[in-house]
């Protein structure tokens, strides 16, 4: 394995694709391990151009990769925004083994599950053994997301007025190289043309819904900059999932997401297959693929204003972002937590 170069977070031999800003003016480029950024904007107009034809594009930027004269910016300089301006998102959930069994044994709405006088540690084992049949047996869950809440991977996370428990889940993201519909697992992995780092935050206390039939309200989950995403998408030609990576994220300086990717329950490519038997999947699509263990919930500690995260995956580079609160509209909301004020979820 090559190692790992401390000025973006690449391995050597590799090479990053985003979006950047200089001096006010946004460009698609290409990082270079060492931190010389190339201005890709003379062949593409953005990084959606890249991956429209990326089986064409990505040899192009191997060649453009391999003149690093060619650079005119330093990574370190400029402001790195989401590498996808608007790309589909596909958000996966319960897809690492232990988190998915952490949840359930001490989810209040499974505990019936548990058996009469059964330990946290007995009923953990035997949730880890369904999470273990479900990776042989079992099918992937992903819902969509909106675009309009991705931020690039410096950029500020705002803590919205509604919810008291905003929450981090570092995720690996993979973005899906051309049309596709119907593909087996094999043809999948093909489908995937590079991976990315995605924090999928989510406001705990305002997902859980009792007024409607079933239960749950993921728009909770894709409020303004609750995607943090970047700072590049690197190539698959480079980073193969089946390899175990780490992922990591801290919070004011304290590791609480330390976790190897060989605990995911469903690869990217079985998830591909999975959402391509009922969506068409286009270029650019991202794939948004679960936390393992490590989360405010876990951790019984939730995002708060003046805190910073600081996020890597192996490979991948880099996130830091402080958490801001959101200004209090001047007027009364209309709608607010729930229509009854008894129904408002407690916090913590």
């Amino acid at each position: 394995m090559q190692s790992i170069n401390p000025a973006t977070g690449l391995h050597e031999g590799t090479f990053g694709v985003g979006t950047f800003s200089a001096n006010g003016k946004a460009f698609p480029g290409l990082v270079q391990p060492d931190g010389r950024l190339i201005d890709l904007s003379a062949k593409f107009h953005d990084t959606h151009e890249i991956f429209d034809d990326w089986a064409r594009n990505f040899d192009v930027l191997v060649d453009i990769a391999a003149k690093p004269d060619a650079a005119q910016h330093d990574f370190s300089a400029v402001k790195a925004l989401k590498p996808l301006a608007h790309p589909n998102l596909l958000c996966a959930g319960a897809n690492y083994k232990t988190h998915s069994a952490q949840m359930l044994t001490k989810n209040k709405f499974n505990q019936h599950n548990r058996k009469a006088g059964e330990s946290d540690e007995d009923f953990f084992k035997r949730n880890m053994e369904l999470m273990e049949r479900r990776a042989r047996e079992g099918t992937p869950f992903f819902w969509t997301g909106l675009h309009s809440s991705l931020v690039g991977a410096n950029d500020d996370v705002v803590l919205p007025v509604l919810g008291t428990q905003p929450d981090w889940e570092l995720e690996l993201g993979a973005v899906v190289a051309k049309h596709q519909r119907y593909a087996t697992i094999e043809e999948a992995q093909s489908l995937i043309a590079g991976y990315v780092i995605v924090n999928d935050i989510g406001t705990v206390d305002i997902f859980r819904r009792t007024d409607i039939p079933w239960g749950y309200d993921w728009i909770s989950k894709h409020q303004p900059s609750f995607k943090v995403a970047g700072p590049f998408i690197v190539p698959s030609a480079f980073f193969k999932p089946d390899h175990s990576f780490q992922i990591q994220l801290q919070l004011n300086g304290k590791m609480m997401q330390d976790w190897p990717s060989n605990d995911m329950i469903f690869s990217p490519a079985k998830m591909l297959a999975y959402a391509s038997e009922r969506i068409n999947l286009t270029p650019g699509d991202t794939l948004i693929t679960g936390s393992p263990p490590g989360n405010g919930m876990h951790h019984g500690t939730f995002l708060k204003d003046g805190d910073t995260m600081e996020s890597s995956i192996t490979g991948l580079g880099r996130q830091k972002n402080r958490c801001v609160q959101e200004a209090t509209p001047d007027h009364p909301l209309a709608y607010g937590y729930w229509k009854n004020e008894e129904e408002k979820p407690k916090t913590a």
